[in-house]
């Protein structure tokens, strides 16, 4: 524990804030256009999710590290290194969620908590794609490539994912319950996949 709080410094100094917090004004600017009249009242739903994958395409970046490879032998554990980094954006991403939330005007907000379930969804998911480039590749720097890798999965998932199956549907559609209980499975295999990735990455095999 002492030594953890050691590296709160040194980890913090360490995070993208800049791209971070670049994605974060664009989400907010998205989710007030929400206020701008009835056209966007009317599409303030989709405005908050296109809020939602904006964050979490900043969030994408979030395990960028340019002196991966001279601190992999440091003493403490990568699983610390990464879950630490995590740790020091939670609370920017509850403080951006709630103010996202609070530029949509109530009458036409979605529900709370379903609407939450699908950003923690997002936000897991672009945080997991980093730690899987950390874990299986040797970049450095895997926030633009998943960065990419994550709008592009959000667009082909609106448009090809099977109706049955659906993620992305309007509050008055009677699959909304049935699509946030899908939602929920993403969240859990997120963090289950985001546990598994944060461990040491693979160690290649050096030939003689």
């Amino acid at each position: 524990m002492p030594l953890t709080r050691q590296l709160v410094l040194p980890v913090h100094r360490t995070v993208p804030w800049g791209t971070v917090g670049a994605a974060g004004a664009a989400g907010l600017l998205l989710a007030a256009l929400t206020r701008t009249g009835e056209t966007a009242e009317r599409l303030s739903l989709y405005l908050l999710r296109a809020a939602i994958l904006a964050f979490a395409v900043g969030l994408a970046f979030l395990l960028d590290d340019p002196a991966r490879h001279t601190t992999s032998a440091v003493p403490t554990p990568r699983p610390v290194r990464v879950a630490l980094r995590t740790a020091l954006v939670v609370p920017a991403a509850a403080a951006w969620w709630t103010a996202a939330l609070l530029l949509v005007p109530p009458d036409v907000r979605p529900p709370v908590a379903d609407i939450t379930l699908e950003a923690g969804a997002a936000f897991l998911l672009a945080v997991t794609g980093a730690a899987a480039a950390v874990r299986f590749s040797e970049v450095t720097r895997p926030g633009l490539p998943v960065a990419v890798g994550l709008l592009a999965t959000a667009l082909l998932a609106m448009l090809f994912w099977p109706g049955r199956w659906a993620l992305f549907v309007p509050v008055e559609d009677e699959r909304w319950a049935a699509a946030h209980e899908r939602w929920g499975v993403v969240v859990a295999g997120a963090v289950v996949l985001g546990a598994v990735c944060a461990i040491e990455p693979l160690r290649r095999r050096v030939r003689l």
